[in-house]
C-alpha cells in the first residue's frame, strides 16, 4: 500500500482502523466489543489518567492506543513496559490481524508489542 498524498494517507488510515473492527485501536473493544461491561473499564482507565494528571480532551476515549502511548511516554522505561504489558495480549491480537491483512501498520504495532513487559502472575 503506497500512498503519496495526505488524503491518500488519511484514507488508508480510516480504511485500516475505522472500517475494520479487528484493527480497532480502542483496546477494550477487543475484550468487550460494544458490551456494557466496557464502561467500567473505560472509567477505571479515565480515573487512572486523572490521578496521573493526564488531561483527556472532551469525548476522548481513554483506551485509544495513541493516547495510551502518549501517557506511557511520560513514564520511566520499566513503568512504561509494565503498563503496556497489561495490554500486551490485545496489542498482539491487533498486530496479528494487521499482519493477516498485510497492512504496513503491523510493523508499528509489533514495535509496541515488543516494548511491553508482561508480568506473569506467580
Amino acid at each position: 500500500m503506497r500512498v503519496h498524498t495526505t488524503t491518500g494517507i488519511q484514507q488508508a488510515y480510516v480504511e485500516t482502523f475505522d472500517m475494520v473492527p479487528e484493527h480497532d485501536l480502542h483496546l477494550t473493544h477487543h475484550i468487550f466489543g460494544d458490551d456494557n461491561a466496557r464502561g467500567p473499564a473505560l472509567i477505571d482507565l479515565s480515573e487512572h489518567f486523572k490521578s496521573e494528571e493526564l488531561d483527556l480532551l472532551e469525548g476522548e476515549i481513554p483506551d485509544f492506543l495513541p493516547l495510551i502511548l502518549e501517557y506511557v511516554s511520560t513514564l520511566d522505561d520499566m513503568e512504561s513496559r509494565v503498563f503496556l504489558g497489561d495490554a500486551k495480549k490485545i496489542i498482539k491480537v491487533i498486530a496479528d490481524n494487521l499482519d493477516e491483512a498485510e497492512s504496513p501498520y503491523a510493523k508499528l504495532i509489533r514495535i509496541i508489542e515488543k516494548r511491553s513487559y508482561l508480568v506473569e502472575a506467580a
